[in-house]
């Protein structure tokens, strides 16, 4: 099966890193959508079906803790899943983000390993390499 993933960060590098550590994982991608921002997340949310979203947590115009309750508002946007990668790494946090339903928190630096781990664990992925 390929998935359709959004990567939500302000910063194209960190955007960029995401999406090639995806592909050296082995994550079978349909498509890829990049937002900078909360905003434009939940614009391309709107217009396009998206299995997973990988979000950083601190963006200007909306961060991620801004898209994550507004997701879980909306009755189609709130199933699918989110993991959060940030250099944000205090329990506090973590658990906060867990109590809005994210479903993994991942520190940057990161492996492709663990995005691949953490992707297959939660869309099921059994072919991933």
């Amino acid at each position: 099966m390929l998935y359709n993933i959004l990567i939500v960060d302000d910063s194209r590098t960190t955007r960029t890193v995401i999406s090639k550590t995806l592909k050296l994982a082995g994550v079978p991608i349909n498509q890829l959508y990049e937002a900078e921002n909360g905003k434009v997340a939940l614009d391309i949310l709107d217009k396009s079906w998206v299995d997973l979203v990988l979000a950083d947590i601190n963006m200007p115009e909306m961060d991620g803790v801004e898209m994550i309750d507004h997701m879980s508002r909306d009755g189609l946007l709130k199933t699918i899943p989110v993991v959060i990668v940030s250099t944000e790494g205090s329990q506090t946090r973590i658990e906060e983000m867990r109590s809005k339903g994210v479903r993994a928190y991942v520190r940057k630096p990161f492996t492709p390993e663990l995005i691949k781990n953490i992707v297959k664990d939660i869309l099921g992925e059994k072919d991933a390499k």
